[in-house]
């Protein structure tokens, strides 16, 4: 799919995708969410992701995808689902270095004791490919992940709120704790010089992580 600005007509293949990914959103949160607040939080991820440039055929997963981390924001800004464990949001620019490497250290270190998202002001088309091969390096794959912006319930969910370069584009709601990491940006710089800003997002991790009371694995 090409980056028009218009959003492309919707396949029956991706009409059906859609629909599945609708199914299966609403087994996961039956008695949480009814099956119009699904398909809506579902339809608009969906919209998030249709006018950019990504392939076509995955804008259904990653409008799932999405649709599953905001619904469980929700459930959570709400009271409707609260496990206790800390949430911590990253967000940048692009969403495509810095708070993706955050996420995958995060992630790493926490295990399943904590909750990670990552957002970005004007995500990217895809995850800085320099980025990846550096925590490729460190054993950690973060080629998976996908560029994707950050939204209110998702922001109000979160315990702690990262920014990274976005200045005034990121939110910004009474009562959050907000940390401000100063970062050099990867985007446009190779490998040697992507290293340094990876090992110091993952021990500024390490440190955030003892503040809200994750023992790193």
């Amino acid at each position: 799919m090409t980056n028009t600005g218009e959003r492309e007509p919707i396949t029956l293949d991706q009409q059906y995708a859609l629909t599945t990914a609708a199914t299966r959103l609403a087994g996961d949160f039956e008695g949480t969410f009814g099956q119009e607040t699904i398909e809506r939080f579902l339809h608009t991820s969906y919209d998030q992701f249709a006018g950019r440039a990504v392939v076509a055929n995955f804008l259904p997963l990653l409008a799932e995808r999405f649709a599953r981390q905001r619904l469980t924001a929700l459930a959570r800004v709400e009271g409707r689902s609260h496990d206790g464990r800390p949430t911590v949001l990253f967000l940048c620019v692009h969403n495509a270095g810095r708070s993706q490497m955050a996420l995958g250290f995060f992630q790493h270190h926490a295990g399943d004791d904590a909750v990670a998202w990552s957002g970005g002001s004007e995500p990217g088309e895809r995850i800085n490919p320099v980025a990846v091969a550096a925590m490729t390096e460190r054993g950690i794959d973060i080629s998976g992940e996908f560029p994707k912006p950050w939204t209110d319930e998702i922001v109000k969910a979160a315990d702690v709120v990262v920014t990274m370069g976005c200045g005034d584009a990121c939110p910004v709601f009474p009562g959050k704790r907000y940390e401000d990491w100063t970062l050099d940006d990867p985007a446009g710089q190779d490998l040697a010089d992507v290293r340094p800003i990876r090992d110091e997002i993952e021990r500024r991790v390490l440190t955030l992580l003892d503040e809200v009371g994750v023992r790193a694995r």
